[in-house]
C-alpha cells in the first residue's frame, strides 16, 4: 500500500497495533503492520527492558510507543480518601475476594512529568513514533520527538480535539469513535472519522474504534483515513497480556457488554461490564470515581486481587474481573496468533477493495 502514512513511517501495511504486550507488538510489527506499546504500565527502567527486546526481535523494522498524557489531572496525590477505600474492600469482600489495600506507583507516572521520563527512555530505542494519549503533547515532548526526526501521533474523539492537538504539534491524528476500548468520547467513528479527515487536512488520520477485520478496515480507509489503529482485536490472541480468565469473557461476550464508565481511570473508558463496573457506576452506596489518576491507582491495585483469585477459578472474582475492550469484542471469538490476524486483516482488505472495484464497472 501506498499511503503517505505508509511512505513517511516506513511501514507495509497502514495497520496500527497498541498493545500493553510486547510479544503483540512485536508480531505485528514483523507481519508488516506497525506495533505501538502502551507504557503507561511501566517505570523508565522497565520500559528501557521492553523496548530492548523489541528492538532485538523486529530487526530494525519501525514501531512505535504510546504514553498516557491527560490533559487534566485532579492534582497530587497523597491519599485516597477512606471512603473510597472502605467501597473498594467490602465490594471485594462481597465477591470473595481479600483486600489488602496495597497502592502502586502506577499514579505517579500519569502526569506529564512521568510521561516525559517514558518518552525520553523510548527515544533512546529504534521507535518510529510517540502518541500521546488524552491530552494534547505537552511542547517538551513535540520538541523531544522532533529532535529525533520522530513523528508524534494523538488521539482524539472530537474535530475540535483533533484541531488542537494539531496546532499543539502532532503529526498524525488518531480519530477514535466511541466503539473503541479504554478511553473515548461520545462520537461514533463512521461520523468522527470524515469530520477529523477534512479538519485537519494535509495531517494524516488514522480511524480507530470497531475496527478488527479488512472489511472494516477499508471501510476506514473509504472514510478519508489513512490507516488505521487498532487496540481490542489483540486481546484474545495467543501473545495477549491478557488474563485468561478475562480473555474467557471476552470470547464470550456480545457487543452489548461493554460500557463507558470511570471506574477504572476516573475519566470515561469503555470496558467489559461487570460487577465492578456496576458497583461504581450504579451501586447505592458507591462514592463515585476519583479523578484520575487516584480512580486509576486504586482500580488497577483491586483489580490485581481480582484478577489473581479469577485465575485460581474463582466465581466471584470473575464477576468482577473486566478489562478495557471495544464494541467489537463481539467479533472475536477465537484465540489466534496476531500474525494471523495481521494476515487475515490484508487477504479480507484487499478482497473488499477487489469486490467494490466490481460494482463499479
Amino acid at each position: 500500500m501506498r499511503t503517505a502514512i505508509c511512505e513517511r513511517l516506513g511501514v507495509e501495511f497502514p495497520l496500527f497495533a497498541f498493545s500493553h504486550c510486547r510479544d503483540v507488538v512485536a508480531a505485528v510489527t514483523n507481519a508488516g503492520g506497525f506495533g505501538v506499546l502502551g507504557a503507561v504500565a511501566y517505570s523508565a527502567e522497565q520500559l528501557d527492558t521492553e523496548l530492548s527486546w523489541i528492538d532485538a526481535q523486529v530487526g530494525g523494522r519501525p514501531y512505535g510507543v504510546d504514553v498516557l498524557v491527560p490533559g487534566k489531572t485532579e492534582g497530587p496525590r497523597s491519599t485516597i480518601p477512606s471512603e473510597h477505600l472502605a467501597f473498594t474492600t467490602g465490594l471485594l469482600q462481597r465477591y470473595g475476594v481479600p483486600y489488602a489495600g496495597t497502592l502502586g506507583e502506577l499514579g505517579e507516572r500519569v502526569t506529564a512529568r512521568g510521561a516525559t521520563e517514558l518518552i525520553e527512555v523510548a527515544l533512546k530505542h529504534r521507535v518510529g513514533l510517540i502518541a500521546s494519549a488524552l491530552g494534547p503533547p505537552p511542547p517538551q515532548m513535540v520538541t523531544m520527538a522532533r529532535e529525533a526526526g520522530v513523528p508524534v501521533a494523538a488521539l482524539v474523539g472530537t474535530v475540535e480535539h483533533a484541531r488542537r492537538q494539531v496546532a499543539a504539534g502532532a503529526d498524525l491524528i488518531v480519530a477514535q469513535g466511541t466503539e473503541a476500548g479504554g478511553h473515548t468520547g461520545e462520537i461514533a467513528t463512521m461520523v468522527l472519522v470524515p469530520q477529523v479527515v477534512d479538519a485537519v487536512h494535509p495531517t494524516p488520520v488514522l480511524a480507530a474504534g470497531g475496527i478488527a477485520s479488512g472489511r472494516q478496515m477499508a471501510a476506514a480507509m473509504a472514510l478519508g483515513a489513512q490507516g488505521v489503529w487498532c487496540g481490542s482485536v489483540w486481546l484474545t490472541t495467543e501473545e495477549a497480556e491478557t488474563p485468561q480468565s478475562v480473555k474467557r469473557k471476552m470470547l464470550a461476550a456480545s457487543s452489548l457488554d461493554t460500557v463507558r464508565s470511570r471506574s477504572r481511570t476516573g475519566k470515561p473508558a469503555r470496558q467489559l461490564a461487570s460487577a465492578w463496573t456496576a458497583a461504581w457506576d450504579s451501586g447505592e452506596d458507591s462514592p463515585g470515581p476519583l479523578g484520575m489518576p487516584s480512580q486509576m491507582l486504586l482500580a488497577e491495585s483491586a483489580m490485581a486481587y481480582v484478577v489473581r483469585a479469577a485465575e485460581r477459578g474463582e466465581a466471584g472474582a470473575a464477576e468482577l474481573a473486566n478489562y478495557f475492550v471495544g464494541q467489537v469484542v463481539g467479533q472475536l471469538d477465537q484465540v489466534k496468533p496476531a500474525r494471523r490476524v495481521v494476515h487475515e486483516m490484508m487477504e479480507e482488505f484487499a478482497e473488499t477493495i477487489e469486490r467494490l472495484s466490481r460494482i463499479t464497472e
